[in-house]
């Protein structure tokens, strides 16, 4: 099928909207999702909870900046070689990227993203409680603490196990979220 484009300019329907995806999904165009070391890790999860599905994606084909994996042990008071672990990275690979300032792609960059969204869960939860502990709690060392606690809705096994795969991501949030109407602790 052609169509006319103004002045003597002919395209298919198809060129057409093959050029308008590549606009749409270019990365950088204002919207991308970065980690910016300066801003920190909160920044960084504010931004990861209010992103699109369509944002999540592009995050997950281009890999983190591996800077996120060591202030992310820090920010969650893990220890970084466990983090790199519960990613799936050796820890001699994570530290040449965050020598070489590199990304972290792949099942780890997922992992790495799964892990800041369980963050942004577990923020929200407290943002929602009505409690007095509220105020003033830190997510983050709870968030940090929590997955490496065996839990009775996965069979016995600590988040931090599940984590670096989708499905076990898929699970532990689906806890997590539980966690919120008090299902489990």
């Amino acid at each position: 099928m052609v169509y006319q484009q103004g002045a003597g300019h002919s395209k298919t329907l198809e060129e057409s909207v093959v050029k308008r995806v590549k606009v749409n999904m270019a990365p950088g165009k204002g919207r991308s999702i970065t980690y910016v070391h300066s801003k920190g890790v909160d920044a960084f999860v504010t931004r990861v909870a209010k992103a699109t599905p369509m944002e999540i994606v592009e995050v997950e084909r281009h890999g983190i900046d591996s800077i996120f994996l060591k202030d992310l042990s820090k920010y969650m008071d893990v220890p970084a070689v466990r983090i790199f672990d519960i990613v799936g990275i050796p820890k001699a690979t994570a530290e040449k990227k965050v020598a070489a300032k590199a990304l972290i792609a792949g099942a780890g960059g997922q992992a790495a993203l799964g892990l800041a969204r369980l963050l942004a869960i577990a923020k929200g939860i407290v943002e929602n409680s009505t409690a007095a502990e509220a105020k003033g709690f830190d997510v983050a060392k709870w968030l940090g603490h929590w997955i490496e606690r065996p839990q009775p809705a996965l069979g016995g096994r600590k988040p931090a196990d599940l984590i670096g795969t989708p499905t076990g991501l898929d699970m532990v949030t689906r806890v997590l979220g539980a966690v919120e109407s008090g299902a489990y602790q």
